[in-house]
């Protein structure tokens, strides 16, 4: 799809309104044939990331590319390559779904109308219903038929479940599953459901104040950073422990509970070291992480 299996690139990307850095030196990339899912607290810089990928906003320095060209300069062709559900499934309220439609295809020339239709049916989305007069599913729905309907190769979705209820909500990601994996498609995703990520995801940018804190897959993340208890022989330390990797210390029943990024066997030596011992260790859900890493002021560099 582009060099050496990247669909697109993030290069020491930085992002100012004002004195107001969104984005600050971010560097990621996204993988061909995987779901990337881009995370983060509001305001942590997604919304400004993703408008960068789509060529929407020029980076105050640095550099996005798109299927090997700059985002800013993407070749209509090029883009005509590229998929986009928005937060809130934006769509004429007015029209009627088989104006949408219509209006879609009119618009890209690889649009398949019969798929989208297929799609629609398979969804029980009546055509002649105004968008106006659709739930939130249905929106969903519709917004993901005709955005996949041209084929796209990279597909850029936008928290795309929100608002759903949990039944709607699971329903679309199944279909979105089964029409991305069909087709072999890049996928990146950003949600505040993480536990809708932890089903999809191959690998995880965590974006925290405009800054990467976790670039890797999913799988990796989950292996290396877990949660300790330490004991110490004598007066527990007043300023949390200085671990290698650590990601968050806290107080917990006189003692110390720190999150750490390493290899176990060398957590627990640093450990040692500091005159502590490992009273339990625990894997962390994807949940579990997110929160550690972006809890603020108890976060440790």
């Amino acid at each position: 799809m582009s060099g050496h299996g990247i669909v697109a690139r993030f290069d020491r990307v930085t992002a100012c309104f004002g004195t107001h850095r969104a984005l600050d030196g971010v560097s990621f990339a996204v993988p061909a044939g995987g779901v990337t899912a881009l995370l983060g607290r509001n305001g942590a810089g997604k919304t400004t990331a993703i408008r960068a990928l789509l060529g929407l906003l020029p980076p105050t320095r640095g550099r996005v590319t798109v299927l090997g060209h700059d985002a800013l300069t993407l070749p209509p062709a090029e883009r005509g390559r590229i998929g986009y559900v928005g937060e809130g499934h934006p769509l004429p309220r007015w029209m009627k779904v088989a104006d949408v439609v219509a209006y879609q295809a009119a618009a890209f020339p690889t649009f398949d109308r019969a798929l989208c239709l297929r799609w629609l049916e398979r969804f029980a989305v009546p055509p002649k219903r105004r968008v106006a007069q659709l739930s939130r599913g249905m929106r969903a729905q519709v917004a993901l038929s005709v955005a996949l309907a041209p084929r796209p190769e990279f597909v850029v979705m936008d928290d795309p479940a929100l608002g759903l209820d949990t039944v709607a909500r699971r329903e679309f990601l199944e279909v979105m599953i089964d029409l991305i994996q069909e087709e072999g498609r890049t996928l990146l995703l950003t949600s505040h459901v993480l536990t809708d990520v932890e089903r999809v995801a191959d690998r995880v940018v965590l974006l925290d104040r405009g800054v990467v804190r976790i670039d890797a897959p999913l799988d990796d993340v989950r292996h290396l950073v877990r949660r300790y208890d330490l004991v110490f022989a004598g007066a527990p330390p007043e300023e949390g422990p200085a671990l290698p990797g650590l990601v968050r210390a806290r107080r917990r029943h006189g003692q110390w509970q720190v999150t750490v990024r390493g290899d176990e066997a060398a957590v627990r030596a640093a450990a040692q070291a500091i005159g502590a011992d490992v009273a339990s260790v625990e894997p962390l859900s994807l949940e579990d992480l997110f929160v550690d890493y972006t809890i603020g002021e108890e976060v440790a560099s």
